[in-house]
């Protein structure tokens, strides 16, 4: 591996003879003051750095304290005229590699240099395992259907940005806050935190303070130390707002100012923080509704929504069903301490035919029941509490199927679903792909519901 070998030092004759001496082995770029070296410093980005205690500037301490604030993976090797022992501990307590002492002798320094390459070397052994660690608890998405496969497509391109603000729009359950976990994973944010605020959770007169923190005595019981806000706590990482709708007009307004400039002031105080973080959000409301309405501020609206991302229902993408069931079936039984081994085919079809008007979140609830429940190793239909139809199990659910008035709904919504259908394939002229896109489904899904309308 060839090194690159950042020498600051003001004699120009040392620069010149180290550089011709130490220039094979590595790429040497030199320095004479400590503050040319320091604002070079990130283009440079040295692996290994020869400093000069006794620069004309600035203290050699201090260059040190930049270089392992501004290129933390970088070995120092201090030179020194004189070995004045309480500047050497101070050195390498501030985090220095090892120290020389003028004359130079070059066997001493090449091996010197070469015990800091290997100590580089291991570091970024570590830290790649350590990465790859943190890389291997990304959340997965079960995406058989071409409607999830576009979303997590989707998810791969925006997670490149460390910055850029995504709003995640879906029902509940469709696994918006997977997504957000998702994005925040793949990052460049990934090693910092990744913080999750449920707007609907907290009381509106509360939440700006929650968020953006306050000064000591900004109101009646803020104590008088203050506190940091979740804003704060979120820096170089992800900050994860879910249900955003439900924000209150004064905290949209101190929102949009943090988007757009990366400031804010806590509550009652005057003095500016400035933080980095990316700001994903969700909601199971239509904000573009609330903003014709006039309860959801335009400009935030499209700061939030740079980019957009549409979790489907889990009705619209039945080819996720089956496989997701077996997951959580597998992990709940491992949980349990059961082992499942299939579904039986009553399970399946229950299962396809249910409404999952509550998404995945239903799914993996009934999921985590059965396999609480059931013997096994198959599960079937009346562990999971539903019937081998369109409706829950009656007497699991202690439901009655929806009707009124001698009118047979169940029956009544189907034929309206076929005329759907069929009108959609008229004006297609037979073609499902146009029939789709003119229904809002995917092709797969009305492929699957045109085969079961008997159409």
């Amino acid at each position: 591996m060839n090194y690159s070998l950042l020498i600051i030092d003001d004699e120009e004759s040392i620069r010149d003879s180290l550089s011709m001496t130490l220039g094979r082995r590595y790429d040497v770029s030199t320095r004479a003051t400590g503050k040319e070296a320091l604002a070079d410093l990130a283009g440079l980005n040295p692996d290994l750095v020869l400093l000069d205690i006794g620069l004309p500037d600035l203290s050699g301490l201090d260059v040190l304290d930049g270089i392992r604030r501004l290129a933390p993976h970088a070995a120092v090797v201090m030179i020194t005229a004189f070995e004045d022992l309480d500047t050497v501990i101070s050195a390498m307590k501030r985090g220095a590699f090892d120290y020389l002492v003028k004359p130079l002798r070059m066997d001493a320094l090449k091996l010197c240099l070469e015990r800091a390459g290997s100590s580089i070397r291991l570091g970024k052994e570590i830290r790649e395992l350590q990465d790859k660690a943190l890389r291997e608890q990304i959340p997965f998405f079960v995406a058989e259907s071409e409607a999830l496969t576009d979303v997590v497509q989707t998810v791969a391109k925006v997670a490149v940005s460390p910055d850029t603000p995504v709003l995640i729009e879906g029902a509940t359950g469709t696994g918006k806050e997977l997504v957000a976990s998702s994005i925040h994973h793949r990052s460049p944010n990934f090693r910092g935190p990744l913080v999750t605020v449920n707007c609907a959770a907290m009381p509106g007169e509360l939440i700006e303070s929650e968020l953006f923190g306050y000064a000591p005595g900004a109101f009646s019981g803020a104590g008088k130390k203050g506190k940091a806000g979740l804003v704060e706590e979120a820096a170089g990482g992800t900050l994860f707002l879910d249900e955003i709708g439900e924000l209150p007009p004064s905290a949209q307004a101190k929102l949009l100012r943090f988007l757009q400039h990366g400031e804010f002031y806590p509550l009652g105080s005057t003095a500016k923080r400035t933080v980095r973080t990316r700001v994903l959000a969700a909601t199971n409301r239509d904000l573009e509704d609330m903003v014709a309405r006039g309860t959801f501020r335009q400009d935030l609206f499209y700061r939030l929504a740079v980019v957009r991302i549409r979790v489907p229902s889990l009705a619209s993408r039945r080819e996720d069903i089956l496989p997701l069931a077996k997951l959580f079936l597998h992990q709940y039984g491992e949980k349990f301490g059961k082992k499942f081994t299939a579904l039986t085919d009553s399970a399946r079809q229950a299962l396809l035919h249910h409404d999952w008007t509550g998404n995945v979140r239903e799914l993996r609830n009934i999921m985590e029941r059965a396999a609480l429940m059931a013997c096994g190793p198959e599960l079937d239909a009346a562990d999971l509490g539903l019937r081998d139809g369109c409706a829950p199990d009656e007497e699991a659910t202690g439901m009655t199927p929806l009707t009124g008035a001698g009118v047979d709904l169940p029956a009544l919504l189907q034929r309206l679903e076929r005329d759907y259908y069929e009108q959609a394939l008229g004006l297609a002229d037979g073609n499902e792909s146009q029939a789709a896109r003119l229904l809002n489904v995917s092709r797969d899904t009305f492929r699957y519901r045109r085969g079961k309308l008997g159409l």
